[in-house]
């Protein structure tokens, strides 16, 4: 059985998807974008300040599901520019300092609303 997971502190969806999916003990947390969720804008800034805003909300959506950062098990990353990796490292690398989640990272062509940063998640408990 699946239940829907649906936080006013992360950004709504912007398209015909779910914020999160919780499965069993396993949750499913779609593409973050950096939005500011209070004023359903993007965050200003490089790529450090727009990995922060992704990483809140998803962590405003494990909370909503009751999981944590420590119960997240694998991300996937993708980046408008590779070349910023190293300061999106930086930052991710603070959310997850101990124990992190398997990964991957990609370049793409284009994100949605020309932002830099898109971060997708796995959590179990």
């Amino acid at each position: 059985m699946k239940k829907i997971i649906q936080t006013s502190n992360a950004p709504k969806a912007i398209g015909p998807y779910s914020q999160a999916i919780q499965a069993g003990n396993t949750l499913y947390i779609s593409g973050q974008i950096p939005i500011n969720p209070a004023t359903s804008s993007i965050k200003e800034g490089g790529i450090k300040e727009q990995t922060h805003q992704v990483l809140e909300n998803i962590g405003a959506i494990l909370k909503e599901a009751g999981y944590a950062y420590e119960n997240v098990v694998k991300c996937t990353c993708l980046l408008s520019d590779m070349d910023n990796f190293a300061a999106m490292n930086e930052v991710y690398g603070s959310y997850f300092q101990q124990d992190p989640p398997a990964r991957a990272a990609y370049g793409v062509v284009k994100l949605p609303l020309g932002v830099l940063i898109e971060i997708e998640c796995i959590a179990v408990k």
